[in-house]
């Protein structure tokens, strides 16, 4: 039976008249992503229940509800499926053979297995976006190291690129080679290995867009990402300078990603600006992105809250920015193991400054939060968000 209504028609024990419930979002993946999207669920009332590997990730230490398994597991998938609504991720590691076992089991799962595929597997992505026409560096798949010579002879020669087709992020499997003898690494692993051209580029850019099962889409402003070591360290939105045309072809590729590949949610399409005028797609991410951070503070609506109205197929919300400029860094861990100290002198200097931390042992190297800031002025946007990054890890001291 339906829950009673409380007192002026509202809800009771999380029931409407009519049977409404608030949602139970099933998250699986515990780092910074899921944390922020469970963040942008308090406001609405939506319930989150989590699949985490340890009591003490990022996530875990903030969703009520947290199972710790593993998601290469098809039972605890299943167990942990009992009661969610929807299931959704932070990552693209869940085994798409398990994604299909939920579905069949009739959890729905936002992105499907079919989607999400393409940003598990790289040689899967080139192959799609190849059919469905989208500009791509030239690549193919290669079978050892003197494929990888003869994929090099077939364009311009060394370097290239070569990149493990399943398991890479933040410049891990990914390999700049010179010869036919740097190349060998890359297959020690066992895994299939995809080899590209070299891209003469200008920038990376960012086209992050949401789609929802009905289709309606949005699009956020085109962003410049910055890249040190292979990690996001900057993100400037809008990219300057980028011509309107080029922008509008960015925005309108990454749609019709989305649509062609039948992504729910969040969609990331990391792009190559070239020096003669064009983009070509470098990734793709099927979730909420370091590209779309900004948006906490820079968007009308953010990242994170429209994933989670898209995997609930609610309406989507506005992705205008706020503000002419926003600008996110990364604040990676450096020298100060407690960083709590340096808040004082951050939030004194720039009373407007936001911090997002993600509750992270600081480690040398490993993203702990990221940093907003926004302005009419780049320069001076750009300056204080590298600052109190800076000064947050340790790099300044002033």
């Amino acid at each position: 039976m339906p829950a009673t209504p409380g007192p002026g028609g509202g809800p009771r024990d999380g029931g409407y008249p009519g049977g409404v419930t608030f949602p139970v979002v099933g998250m699986v993946g515990g780092g910074q992503l899921a944390r922020m999207t469970h963040e942008a669920g308090i406001p609405l009332g939506i319930r989150f229940k989590l699949l985490s590997d340890t009591p003490q990730d990022s996530a875990a230490q903030v969703v009520s509800e947290v199972v710790i398994g593993d998601h290469r597991d098809l039972d605890t998938l299943r167990a942990f499926a009992r009661g969610c609504d929807v299931i959704t991720f932070d990552h693209e590691h869940v085994p798409t053979e398990h994604l299909r076992a939920l579905e069949a089991d009739g959890i729905p799962v936002r992105p499907g297995p079919d989607a999400l595929v393409h940003a598990q597997d790289k040689g899967v992505m080139r192959a799609k976006l190849d059919e469905i026409g989208a500009p791509c560096p030239r690549h193919r798949l290669v079978a050892d190291p003197a494929d990888v010579s003869r994929f090099a002879a077939e364009g311009e020669g060394y370097p290239v690129i070569l990149k493990t087709v399943r398991g890479g992020y933040d410049g891990k499997g990914v390999w700049f080679v010179r010869s036919e003898a740097d190349a060998a690494d890359a297959f020690k692993a066992g895994v299939d290995v995809l080899a590209e051209e070299k891209v003469d580029f200008v920038r990376e850019l960012a086209a992050n867009v949401v789609r929802s099962p009905h289709g309606q889409a949005v699009a956020y402003p085109v962003v410049e990402s910055v890249q040190v070591d292979g990690v996001c360290d900057t993100v400037i939105a809008p990219a300057p300078d980028l011509a309107e045309e080029l922008a509008g072809e960015a925005q309108q590729l990454a749609l019709r990603i989305a649509d062609e590949l039948g992504v729910v949610g969040h969609l990331a399409v990391e792009l190559f600006e070239t020096r003669d005028g064009r983009i070509l797609v470098n990734e793709l991410a099927m979730r909420p992105h370091n590209s779309g951070h900004w948006t906490q503070d820079g968007a009308i609506t953010s990242q994170f809250a429209n994933h989670v109205r898209a995997v609930l197929d609610l309406p989507l919300g506005d992705p205008r920015p706020r503000s002419k400029w926003t600008v996110m860094c990364n604040v990676l861990g450096g020298d100060y193991p407690d960083m709590y100290y340096a808040y004082l002198h951050c939030m004194a200097r720039d009373p407007q400054l936001k911090i997002h931390m993600y509750g992270k042992d600081v480690k040398p190297g490993r993203k702990v939060g990221h940093v907003n800031t926004y302005g009419d002025d780049l320069a001076d946007v750009r300056e204080r968000a590298r600052h109190a990054a800076d000064y947050l890890r340790g790099t300044i001291t002033e």
